[in-house]
């Protein structure tokens, strides 16, 4: 057990006893911009910034016209370096806890609608963790902890790409082998048949 002190209240950590933590999953969430509800918004310690694609700026009913001009250039995963659109500031509400988030928008397409970055993680004071698919927030002096979207499965439309949601963890276990095929780390179920958690 791992003990963390999250003053007035210290939040506690147990370690894991099953398989059920040996999983590939990004963290999603869902809730709501400017009172809109939203899923598939992916928490990501390695950006920086809040990132909206076009795409999502036109569900909100919003267009070029709603967003302020900035010089900020954005690096993709790929390294090309290019001008966000504008920016966009808008209250976004996850779990009880409503803050006004800026978001850079893209061009891009992203197997997210929002992708919430450093900036918003640590202006909201909260924990992600990949590993227990949850957030944990401060709300005024209320520890409050946030299950992860598990409405829909990400994957991939390219057959080449592997879906990480059904694959247990490749790292902390030694392999020899000749080829690494990643169809041995896939996760089997116990319930062959129960899709209760797809969507």
């Amino acid at each position: 057990m791992a003990q963390l002190n999250l003053e007035p209240l210290p939040a506690t950590f147990e370690k894991p006893e099953d398989d059920k933590w040996q999983h590939l999953k990004a963290l999603f969430l869902k809730g709501f911009v400017d009172g809109k509800p939203v899923t598939k918004m992916l928490v990501d310690g390695g950006a920086a910034v809040n990132i909206m694609p076009y795409v999502m700026l036109r569900k909100l009913g919003k267009n070029q016209d709603d967003l302020t001009k900035t010089d900020m250039m954005l690096k993709d995963f790929e390294g090309v370096v290019s001008p966000a659109l504008g920016a966009l500031c808008v209250d976004l509400t996850i779990g009880s806890k409503t803050l006004p988030t800026t978001f850079f928008i893209i061009n891009g397409k992203g197997s997210y609608s929002l992708l919430l970055g450093r900036d918003w993680i640590h202006a909201n004071c909260c924990i992600p963790s990949t590993m227990h698919q949850c957030l944990i927030q401060w709300v005024d002096d209320t520890v409050e902890i946030v299950s992860a979207d598990s409405s829909f499965s990400v994957a991939s439309a390219e057959a080449h790409i592997v879906s990480y949601d059904r694959m247990n963890c490749l790292s902390g276990q030694a392999w020899e082998k000749d080829f690494f095929r990643m169809a041995d780390y896939e996760v089997t179920s116990e319930k062959s048949g129960d899709s209760s958690e797809e969507s």
